[in-house]
């Protein structure tokens, strides 16, 4: 018993430590193929008027999109698999997977749009370089020269071997991704573009479920806020509040801690490609207690060979098993736990199998580098002589509770097994965006973070604060602040301390609605 408790430790403070932000660029192998580059994962109760029973998965791909970025902007990779899983039991083995594969396709038979050009007597028919011809609407898509089909397969049981089943668009002939926002010249206004993405909203029956589920696969504003780019240049600025409360433009908060602003947000002009499925819970729950894990993944055959005479239908040959080479369930486990040697092992491991990577968890390095990086200017700035910023309880009981085995009543399974995935309990009623809370479970939210992960969940600010030690103290349940008795506040001297890098997110910056993410932004005004 003492050993399998140690197990169980041991992986939940893999999920525990690494939830920080987005995973954008993680691994050594996924940063050179981006179309596979999962960026976020999101799991949550729907909260959309009238979709009570719902739960919404969202699985971002291919990150840090410049919508200018044409002209072939972002299309995903026909060759691979792109999957989100489901474990409804709780011995962190997918139970359903809904897979999708992609089909590029030019207009005119798959040739392209062709021009005439030159005098009569010396005239060629030359194709055009671009994805479209002229302006594209809601009701005139005849310009469009390059479009994405896509299959959608739900599978029951083990992702590579289970039962297999084609699921198809109820009023659809088949399933097809938008155009990227390439402009206000092509879709006119962002109302207009947003008008014409909403026709590949989809709905569709799974095998075995009486209510009709909902998919959209295409582009989206990055929901995701983060102070990259210093956050990653060891950490430069000081990651504390500098106000006495976030935005109070007060500056009483710590000397010199940064303070709440957009522009501290790397992502606010980046786009991302989104998979969505809304499904009702009842579909997904199985035989378990009514909390899910979920993550996503891509894969692709095992070889690649190049064609030395490339075309658009064939410009690479495919064989061998499917393999899996991006991976994401909660954010950020690959940049900040997981050490250069074995993020690739990590994007192609198995929640089931994540017990291999316990030496990176039992003693987490983000805590001490925080403390190395600022420890003597806190020091310096309040005069006081705190030994180590870093939490000093070990095996971090706290992170075990809040990140693999759950809350009790709130976001643990039937079974606990060590695992990184996203938890969720279908059974707390979803609350609605305009009273949740940034913070989640530590905001007196029980339907956000850790308990699933909805878009407005700031999740950078909260596993800063749980990872530097807040679950040591007293926490608001039910709007009355509890000690959970997971660790001391002598353990974790900063533990109270409002830990943030500065870029402000909530609910009120998405849509409330299905996909819940919002428009693109254009690649020009």
């Amino acid at each position: 018993m003492q050993k399998l408790l140690l197990s169980v430790m041991i992986g939940s403070a893999l999920a525990a430590t690494a939830v920080q932000a987005s995973s954008h660029r993680e691994a050594p192998g996924i940063a050179r193929a981006p179309a596979l580059d999962s960026t976020d994962f999101y799991a949550f109760n729907s909260y959309e008027s009238g979709r009570e029973g719902y739960v919404t998965l969202i699985a971002n791909y291919i990150p840090l999109q410049d919508a200018y970025g044409g002209p072939n902007y972002f299309a995903m990779d026909p060759a691979a698999e792109y999957a989100i899983h489901i474990d409804n039991d709780g011995d962190a083995m997918e139970d359903i997977s809904f897979a999708l594969k992609f089909t590029p396709m030019l207009a005119a038979d798959n040739q392209g749009v062709a021009l005439t050009v030159g005098p009569e007597g010396n005239q060629r028919s030359v194709k055009v370089p671009l994805k479209n011809v002229g302006p594209v609407s809601a009701e005139d898509m005849s310009a469009v020269n390059f479009s994405e089909q896509y299959s959608l397969m739900m599978v029951e049981g083990d992702m590579r071997s289970g039962a297999r089943t084609e699921i198809m668009p109820m009023d659809a002939m088949y399933f097809a991704k938008p155009l990227d926002y390439i402009g206000n010249k092509t879709f006119s206004s962002t109302a207009e573009y947003q008008r014409y993405a909403d026709q590949y909203v989809y709905n569709v029956m799974l095998p075995g479920c009486e209510m009709p589920a909902r998919v959209f696969v295409g582009q989206r504003k990055d929901p995701f806020v983060v102070n990259l780019g210093k956050t990653f240049d060891l950490v430069n600025y000081v990651p504390v509040e500098g106000d006495s409360m976030p935005g109070a433009g007060d500056g009483n908060g710590f000397p010199g801690g940064i303070t709440q602003s957009d522009s501290n947000d790397d992502l606010a002009d980046k786009n991302v490609t989104s998979i969505a499925l809304e499904v009702p819970a009842s579909c997904v729950t199985g035989d378990g207690n009514g909390t899910i894990g979920a993550w996503t993944t891509a894969s692709l055959p095992q070889a690649r060979i190049l064609n030395p005479n490339a075309t658009f239908s064939k410009p690479e040959v495919q064989g061998g098993a499917m393999t899996q080479v991006s991976r994401l369930g909660n954010p950020l486990v690959n940049e900040l736990v997981i050490g250069i040697g074995d993020k690739d092992k990590f994007s192609t491991s198995h929640p089931a199998d994540d017990g291999q990577f316990a030496d990176y968890v039992t003693h987490p390095a983000l805590p001490e580098l925080l403390n190395i990086l600022f420890r003597d200017a806190v020091n310096s700035t309040l005069g006081t002589d705190i030994d180590t910023l870093a939490p000093t309880n070990f095996p971090r009981t706290d992170l075990v509770t809040a990140f693999l085995t759950g809350f009790p009543g709130v976001n643990q399974l039937a079974t606990v097994t060590p695992s990184e995935m996203l938890r969720l309990n279908t059974a707390i009623p979803a609350t609605p965006a305009a009273e949740q809370s940034w913070a989640g479970v530590a905001g007196d939210d029980l339907a956000g973070f850790p308990n699933g992960r909805r878009p407005g969940d700031d999740v950078v600010d909260i596993a800063l604060r749980v990872v530097m030690g807040r679950l040591c103290y007293p926490i608001p349940v039910n709007g009355e602040e509890t000690d959970l008795g997971l660790c001391d506040s002598s353990d974790a001297s900063v533990g109270n301390v409002p830990f943030t890098d500065g870029a402000p997110l909530d609910a009120s910056m998405m849509d409330s609605s299905f996909p819940y993410l919002t428009t693109p932004l254009p690649g020009s005004e």
